[in-house]
């Protein structure tokens, strides 16, 4: 009681007394819209477990093209590769919404895992949660149309941001959707025309939440409801069927 507190879902999963000998280990850190934190095969010397805010892992093209895969917020960490035994990041790892963030140092954690079976648990279990949000996306940018990518991104943004206001660019979402600026101009507007959101500069706002997830469909849920399944809630809404 009245020890270190995070607001971070994933940490909060572990068993208290596991909590309480692990949080001294890390140092908090403020993330700002733009940073990236890690690069694709760089040695990881930190992990991070956000408090809040919104980020990207990424993949990055020879050409210099960006695309996402998944994004995480205070229900995650990075790189998931070190709960893996791996010490280089596989994605990209940008900032999109700063926040305070928790970080450790990568062998400090490394070492936390061998000797807690609990956290070891924890983090495998998290690993497969973003395999399948990296599945998800992958069909998605494959067979769905681009308002129900759209529809499925914001859910996801929503969720992590625990509001109604996303605060996104369309240069950004057509990074996040793999697709042109126009085509994601289309879609807001035609999202914006069921009523499921109201688009201003910089930002969206959800109108309507049922709305859109009658429009992503199959898109959103499956590794939203495993992650319920697996560790916990991390919103403060009833959890997405898996269809």
């Amino acid at each position: 009681m009245g020890g270190p507190t995070t607001r971070n879902r994933l940490l909060q999963a572990l068993p208290l007394d596991e909590l309480d000998r692990l949080l001294p280990q890390f140092e908090r850190v403020d993330v700002h819209k733009g940073d990236v934190l890690m690069s694709i095969g760089e040695p990881t010397e930190f992990a991070y477990f956000p408090e809040g805010g919104l980020s990207s892992n990424l993949m990055v093209t020879s050409e210099g093209r960006k695309v996402e895969v998944g994004c995480f917020g205070f229900e995650g960490m990075v790189s998931s590769a070190t709960a893996l035994a791996s010490d280089r990041s596989p994605h990209e790892v940008q900032v999109e919404v700063g926040a305070p963030w928790l970080r450790i140092r990568a062998e400090v954690l490394r070492s936390a895992i061998q000797s807690s079976p609990a956290l070891h648990t924890l983090l495998i279990r998290y690993a497969h949660t973003l395999t399948l949000t990296v599945s998800q996306t992958a069909m998605s940018n494959g067979v769905n149309s681009i308002e129900e990518r759209l529809a499925r991104w914001i859910l996801m943004a929503q969720d992590r941001l625990e509001g109604d206001e996303v605060p996104l660019t369309h240069d950004f979402l057509s990074i996040m959707l793999a697709t042109q600026r126009s085509s994601v101009t289309l879609a807001m507007q035609a999202l914006e025309g069921y009523g499921a959101i109201r688009a201003k500069r910089a930002r969206i706002i959800v109108r309507d939440r049922d709305m859109l997830c009658d429009l992503a469909g199959k898109s959103y849920g499956p590794a939203e409801a495993e992650y319920e399944r697996l560790i916990g809630s991390f919103r403060d809404r009833p959890p997405p069927h898996s269809g």
